[in-house]
């Protein structure tokens, strides 16, 4: 898994390249420590995105916020959640939603995440990834460790920079 190559950035620039309307959904526990960074990212955006861009903070259900993203009608679904990839705490990866088997993430979602992500693409025709960033602790807790913190940040930024204005 480890790839001295892989860009984040570059990797996001290219899938939102063609985005119009974007949904960015940020999954997680806020009593399990870091597998709360997706919906911690989404609080670093509010206020900082244009109507073309529509922010959901759906913990551990992200299911139940199905009608929420299909009435926005995306060309573009990012969901962002901890993942244990076997990589340095707050790297990240974007993945297709067939991958999930390979890594799987950590929270503990009523639905997996490969099964709603399905459903999403039956209902719309939307492009649609994972953003899954690996944790340091995900004890019960809460709060980001030091690292994660800084890494949800500079992600927050990158995903900023490429999605429409």
């Amino acid at each position: 898994m480890k790839n001295e190559k892989y860009n984040i950035e570059k990797e996001l620039n290219v899938w939102l390249s063609d985005a119009k309307r974007v949904v960015v959904v940020g999954i997680g526990n806020p009593l399990r420590m870091d597998d709360y960074v997706g919906v911690d990212i989404i609080r670093r955006l509010h206020g900082r995105v244009s109507n073309r861009v529509c922010l959901v903070e759906c913990e551990t259900i992200p299911e139940s916020y199905a009608q929420q993203i299909l009435d926005f009608n995306p060309t573009h679904i990012l969901l962002i959640d901890a993942a244990l990839l076997n990589l340095e705490p707050g790297e990240s990866r974007l993945i297709e939603p067939k991958q999930m088997e390979i890594f799987p993430a950590y929270s503990t979602h009523a639905l997996p995440l490969r099964i709603f992500c399905e459903y999403i693409v039956e209902t719309i025709k939307a492009k649609i990834t994972l953003l899954l960033i690996q944790p340091q602790k995900t004890d019960f807790g809460e709060g980001l460790t030091a690292k994660i913190d800084v890494s949800a940040q500079k992600i927050g930024d990158l995903i900023l920079r490429f999605l429409p204005h």
